[in-house]
């Protein structure tokens, strides 16, 4: 394999540096192996695609205009396509030839002779300023639609078949979220579960739980209607600080419960909404504070209020949670844990140039930790006492003076992120974790497949290929875990290769086939496996 430094210049260019160019007509692929017959439907992801407006550059690769795209497989066949989102960012930064919305890591201003003061007033004469529609994060399903979205109030409304944008759609007008993740859980009848904050609304900040139900429970008349419209808020809890909520990426649900894990990785609101005229990005208004706790919340779907006992952890911060469930009185929850925030900044733009030839490991490795959370614990339990009763985790929690819950979780793997599972097992007790896995700086190069039980892990790798998130797909007649497909889009930075996406099977992580586009194919985010319902019939 080439050194790390002579990858680093094609790696820089191909993935980080070099705008793409959409394929909005589908192209058919060249599939080398076989694709199962079974599988059929459409692969949907979302990331950044364009990163160079003009004469402008974004200075985050998180910042870079949404581009999606999709796998059609049907037949044993591939089709491709994809298509920037055409949001409002899109096309007011298109029109002017430069970058004049801001993004989390860019601050922009879009008329460079006006007066900074005077914008700036106008941002002040909000708590919180209007943030961008770029929703390159994931893509979310409300009822039969789907979205395009970021972690802002603003969503956007896509055409799956086409990639065509359609409807903007704000959260606030159904519900008061100023922010929201992109990691939506969906429950067995077919609802949508999210979480999102508020900010200052009655002068509270809140963090609030919310469903959007299924289409089969929309009214008929309501059905050409936007299924947010019938947005209901299961529970809220006030954050620590009014000022100062916690920032989060996703959460945890079992049969009974949320997880919620208050991380001391917070926003600063003043500053949020005196950056544009202090002239700094957002993200600059996100602190991590490493000697504060990290306050885990459990809260009861049924009593809409989180369980009366206090549970934290060390300073941590974590974007992924892994999967949930409950076990004999207690609830497990796993996530990928670091031990500070700077990820985040490794994927300043800078930062990726100047570090993606440096040979040494990461200085925020990602680690996959399991938590085990005693629902019912003895009053009279003494300190130092291990509350955890479940005889295959290393896990603790135990009472400290105050009577609040310490909890030490058990490390279950270091080196992956971007986790998956068969969503089958959402919310059960389950074995397998499907990821990303990281050697260095900071682009993945392998997927993997973790063993909870065994504590073993299958990989995939191919010289200058980055896997995007891997994602399971079951067999629709499968009775074991594993028993399916994983699906990952596969980057090249070999100019005698072409991208393509990967199909391995789940149980051996054996490869049973490629589909290589001629296409300008990016590094995504993340997706969704959208089944076609008509197959077999």
């Amino acid at each position: 394999m080439e050194s790390n430094t002579a990858v680093a210049d094609s790696v820089i260019e191909i993935i980080f540096s070099s705008n793409r160019r959409e394929c909005p007509d589908p192209i058919k692929a060249e599939v080398e192996g076989q694709i199962p017959n079974w599988l059929q439907g459409t692969l949907l992801r979302n990331g950044p695609g364009i990163h160079t407006v003009g004469e402008t550059t974004y200075n985050h690769w998180f910042d870079g205009l949404s581009l999606l795209h999709s796998f059609t497989l049907k037949n044993g066949e591939v089709y491709y396509r994809s298509k920037f989102l055409r949001s409002d960012t899109y096309n007011t930064n298109m029109e002017s030839n430069r970058i004049v919305v801001s993004e989390f890591g860019t601050m922009a201003y879009p008329d460079p002779c006006k007066n900074i003061f005077s914008k700036a007033f106008t941002y002040l004469s909000h708590v919180i300023p209007e943030f961008t529609d770029n929703c390159l994060i994931n893509i979310i399903k409300f009822g039969d639609d789907y979205y395009a979205s970021s972690e802002t109030n603003f969503i956007r409304k896509i055409d799956p078949n086409t990639l065509e944008t359609l409807d903007k759609v704000d959260y606030l007008k159904h519900i008061t979220v100023n922010l929201a993740t992109s990691h939506p859980h969906y429950d067995s009848e077919g609802n949508t579960l999210n979480m999102g904050t508020s900010i200052g609304d009655k002068g509270k900040t809140k963090y609030m739980f919310f469903k959007i139900p299924s289409s089969a429970a929309i009214p008929e008349k309501d059905k050409n209607k936007s299924p947010l419209k019938h947005a209901e808020v299961i529970c809220s809890i006030p954050a620590h600080r009014l000022l100062n909520p916690s920032y989060y990426h996703s959460f945890g649900v079992t049969e009974n419960y949320f997880i919620f894990v208050e991380q001391p990785l917070k926003l600063d609101i003043l500053k949020l909404a005196t950056a544009y005229f202090r002239g700094v990005n957002w993200a600059s208004c996100i602190c991590f504070h490493e000697d504060e706790k990290t306050w885990i919340h459990i809260i009861d779907k049924k009593t809409k209020k989180p369980i009366s006992q206090k549970f934290y952890t060390e300073a941590l911060v974590t974007y992924h949670h892994v999967n949930a469930y409950e076990e004999d009185g207690h609830v497990v929850f796993d996530i990928i844990a670091y031990k500070d925030n700077g990820l985040y900044n490794m994927f300043y733009m800078a930062n990726l140039k100047k570090d993606f030839s440096d040979e040494s490991t990461m200085d925020t490795a990602p680690t996959c930790k399991r938590f085990v959370i005693p629902l019912q614990t003895d009053k009279d339990a003494g300190v130092e006492i291990n509350l955890v009763k479940l005889p295959q985790t290393t896990a603790k929690a135990m009472k400290d003076k105050d009577g609040n819950v310490s909890c030490q979780p058990e490390v279950l793997c270091e080196g992956i992120e971007l986790p998956r599972i068969n969503y089958n097992y959402n919310a059960k007790k389950y074995r397998y974790i499907y990821a990303s896995y990281v050697e260095w700086r900071p682009i993945p190069t392998k997927i993997v497949k973790f063993d909870t039980v065994t504590k073993t892990m299958k990989s995939w790798s191919e010289d200058m290929s980055w896997p995007a998130e891997p994602l399971f797909v079951p067999h629709p007649d499968s009775k074991d875990e594993d028993d399916g497909v994983i699906l990952s889009v596969i980057v090249s930075s070999d100019p005698k290769k072409q991208s393509f996406l990967l199909v391995l099977d789940a149980k051996t992580f054996i490869e049973l086939g490629r589909a290589s586009i001629s296409a300008n194919i990016h590094i995504d985010l993340h997706g969704i496996f959208i089944p076609d319902q008509t197959a077999g019939q």
